[in-house]
């Protein structure tokens, strides 16, 4: 069904039409010929959305919106009656799939550390639970990533205001070190649980994800964060790379895909075969040779032509001590 967007009167009032839209031609195909009225008072609605509902409705319908695309309904004076349903014949209602998928999606939510409206999305997940009747009880674990002890452990500290000392390995530059932070807030970003902070190591605010938090220490002073601390802005995605960090592109396998699962890219190119262009921002071309010797046969340099001579060389070097007799 395509239905064309409500200008004005707001995202829920928006909602609450579609809503009764979808609903509104299984109850009259069950009432032909009923008056418009009666309908009305039926849906809790006044004569006049009534009518600009049956003519929203005229110009629904599946793809194609030619005249036998289209709801039809005919009018007899006040009353009116459906000719053409374009396929929504009954109410609409939840497979179980897709209540479970909901129930699941909504536990996940609840979860989510630092979550707002935590209220709403209780009474969101009661609903499609007992709507879901037993299909709500089946087995099903909801676990954030990195862990449920460590989420918690860094939820507390953000509650108690307390800062931290951690264990943190970088993937960018492949290495671990130690830092200090005073943590803000928990997110979670694409399926990834992460800790905002201000890291006094580095000064600034920075983003931890929570499963290459390799330790994790509160410690008894408390986070203090400065005034120059900013919040980062997600709105655009998690990854927002500097235009002068440089961009390297491999070709990679079905091995070798997983990169694209671990690593921030930038752009992943499905080619006809099983290859795949991926391309990813890196700040140091020394662990970009290291990342990409360390995927063997199932990557290979397009860009930039230095990464790629540098891959070569190494591996010759690395080929021609094996040669030697020992």
């Amino acid at each position: 069904m395509s239905t064309p967007v409500q200008r004005g009167g707001g995202s829920r009032a928006s909602a609450d039409r579609l809503a009764r839209l979808l609903n509104l031609v299984p109850y009259l195909l069950a009432r032909p010929g009923i008056e418009i009225a009666e309908a009305a008072a039926d849906l809790g609605v006044s004569d006049r959305q009534l009518r600009e509902d049956l003519e929203l409705l005229w110009v629904c319908g599946l793809p194609g919106y030619g005249p036998g695309d289209l709801i039809d309904m005919a009018f007899d004076g006040d009353r009116v009656t459906i000719t053409y349903d374009a396929g929504i014949d009954r109410p609409l209602r939840l497979t179980p799939d897709e209540a479970l998928a909901l129930v699941v999606a909504l536990r996940m939510l609840a979860e989510t550390p630092g979550m707002a409206n935590r209220d709403a999305i209780d009474r969101a997940l009661a609903k499609i639970e007992h709507a879901a009747g037993d299909l709500a009880d089946a087995p099903v674990a909801v676990e954030m990533s990195g862990g449920s002890d460590q989420v918690e452990a860094l939820r507390g500290a953000v509650q108690r205001q307390r800062a931290l000392r951690i264990t943190y390995y970088t993937a960018a530059r492949d290495e671990t070190t130690e830092r200090v932070i005073d943590p803000v807030r928990m997110l979670m970003v694409d399926g990834k649980a992460y800790v905002e902070a201000w890291c006094r190591q580095a000064e600034a605010m920075r983003l931890f994800r929570v499963d290459r938090i390799d330790a994790l220490l509160e410690l008894e002073e408390p986070a203090v964060t400065p005034p120059q601390a900013r919040l980062h802005d997600l709105s655009a995605g998690l990854f927002q790379p500097a235009p002068d960090l440089t961009l390297v592109t491999l070709r990679v396998g079905r091995a070798g895909r997983w990169i694209t699962e671990y690593y921030s890219c930038e752009r992943v190119e499905r080619t006809e075969g099983e290859e795949w262009l991926v391309s990813l921002r890196v700040s140091d071309l020394d662990w970009a040779r290291r990342f990409v010797l360390g995927l063997g046969p199932d990557a290979t340099v397009v860009s930039p032509a230095e990464l790629a001579v540098q891959v070569r060389d190494q591996a010759a070097a690395a080929l021609d001590a094996y040669a030697v007799p020992t």
